[in-house]
């Protein structure tokens, strides 16, 4: 099965949703515990394992299926 969602898609949604919510990437992945160079990896194929994409998701307050593209969405997550 080919992978469905592009890693550089995913990475450019999490670029434009924090410049969006005035957040800083280093300090978001610096709290998320991720390398500094994570979205530098996505935007060259690399793929997100689902727990690190989820403090992401979280750390935005979005859903995850938000950052993948699978809806509109943002408060999709919210009850």
């Amino acid at each position: 099965m080919d992978n469905l969602y592009n890693a550089r898609d995913i990475a450019q949604n999490i670029k434009i949703l924090a410049k969006r919510k005035n957040i800083i990437l280093r300090d978001m992945f610096v709290e998320c515990k991720l390398n500094s160079n994570t979205l530098s990896h996505m935007y060259h194929g690399k793929s997100l394992a689902s727990d690190r994409l989820a403090k992401i998701a979280d750390y935005l307050d979005v859903s995850v299926d938000y950052l993948l593209g699978r809806t509109n969405n943002m408060n999709s997550h919210k009850k």
